[in-house]
């Protein structure tokens, strides 16, 4: 009977370290991914502006070689990241594929103008920029028009500026969300013990003494739970990663590594943290009150 007892209290003891090891694990998971998206967003953001383009409309009567020659003078710039040459030839045969009709067969002739597409640097994708170097392109002799789209641009940055707001105060919010959610697990664990605790107390051992082996348990779940959240963290960004590919960085270990650390570290301390005062309180209550 006894060794039932024993038994059946060491399966408990188990449910309950594994239960708030999981719970802790799922809270840093989340504030893991929010930890990585954040680190992103200004690679996504890059990205995004990095793909606002310009047209650079060529006149009819220019040279190709001196269309090369003003190429190369734009990926020499500094605001400049790449550039494309496209001839009549080819962007004929990419509007027909658009619409579906040869319309140089139709008309006898070509209307289309040779152009360069431009993309430039994120920091220069801003629109106080850009008419700074629309300005630059319209003042050479072989450029006929610049083109691009300034309400997209202008969208862009907007856009880029709220998600940036709405994901600070996300951030914030979930981090108090997951102190709640971590001190509740670990209060209800602490609670299930107040009877060991009053034990303890009534037989005159010390409040650091009663405390040592609850901050000793908590350092570990905490711990355990940051590297069960870091694995499904690593996986996750991985997934990612190969699914989405230039989206999501995969590349810089070093940093990844600091989050990863970063969540154990908050992991541990929420967890010390939770336990200290939950322990405190039951060593401050009176024998009659563990009741209620």
């Amino acid at each position: 009977m006894k060794r039932r007892d024993k038994q059946h209290t060491q399966r408990q003891l188990r449910n309950s370290y594994f239960t708030t090891v999981i719970s802790i694990a799922l809270v840093l998971f989340l504030l893991g991914s929010v930890g990585y998206l954040m680190l992103n967003a200004q690679r996504l953001s890059n990205y995004v502006k990095e793909n606002i383009g310009f047209n650079i409309v060529i006149k009819d009567n220019v040279r190709e070689v001196e269309v090369r020659r003003l190429q190369k003078y734009l990926d020499a710039s500094r605001y400049v990241k790449s550039t494309e040459y496209i001839d009549k030839e080819r962007a004929a045969r990419e509007l027909q594929a658009q619409l579906g009709e040869d319309f140089v067969d139709f008309l006898g002739y070509n209307p289309l103008l040779s152009s360069i597409e431009v993309k430039l640097f994120a920091e220069y994708a801003n629109p106080d920029s850009i008419k700074n170097v629309e300005a630059i392109f319209s003042s050479f002799t072989q450029v006929k028009e610049v083109f691009y789209q300034k309400n997209l641009v202008q969208k862009v940055n907007e856009n880029i500026n709220k998600i940036s707001l709405v994901l600070l105060i996300f951030s914030a919010l979930l981090l108090l969300i997951a102190i709640a959610l971590i001190n509740n697990t670990i209060r209800l664990s602490v609670y299930a013990k107040r009877f060991l605790i009053n034990t303890m107390k009534l037989v005159g051992a010390t409040k650091g003494f009663i405390r040592q082996p609850f901050i000793t348990t908590s350092i570990l779940h905490g711990f355990v739970g940051g590297v069960v959240a870091n694995i499904m963290l690593g996986g996750s960004i991985y997934i990612l990663h190969k699914e989405l590919g230039g989206f999501i960085g995969f590349d810089n270990i070093e940093l990844i590594g600091i989050l990863f650390i970063l969540v154990i570290g908050v992991g541990v301390l929420l967890s010390l943290i939770s336990t200290f005062f939950a322990v405190n309180k039951y060593l401050r209550l009176k024998t009659d009150q563990l009741y209620f």
